[in-house]
């Protein structure tokens, strides 16, 4: 069975820190939780903005936004994590800082397509 360890190397996010059960974290341990709350509503936005984008291409621009997005999960993956023998690292404000810049450049694709029209080059 592999073993998972999570590495938090910045200890605590202002994002994180918003939140008032995480003001002031007692451990790593409440910490590491704070910022995976700010991490999976990152995923989350990013999925449903993966989707609002995705229903707005045509065939070629559906085919670019997914190759385009695993080539960002490869890319994320390769920066914000590690393993080291059976044990898995993730830098967890790594993940949700890039994962938030992903959501910031999908968005600014939805309004392309809502405005000016969907543009395939920038996928």
């Amino acid at each position: 069975m592999k073993r998972f360890a999570f590495a938090v190397l910045m200890f605590a996010s202002g994002a994180a820190l918003a939140n008032s059960a995480c003001d002031v974290p007692k451990n790593d341990f409440d910490g590491l939780y704070c910022l995976n709350k700010v991490f999976q509503e990152a995923d989350k936005d990013l999925n449903d903005n993966y989707k609002q984008l995705a229903g707005q291409l045509d065939a070629k621009g559906k085919q670019s936004l997914k190759s385009g997005q695993l080539a960002w999960i490869s890319s994320r993956n390769k920066s914000c994590s590690k393993r080291e023998g059976n044990d898995f690292y993730v830098n967890l404000e790594c993940a949700t800082n890039t994962t938030i810049k992903r959501v910031q450049f999908l968005q600014d694709r939805v309004r392309e397509c809502s405005s000016a029209g969907c543009q395939n080059s920038k996928l």
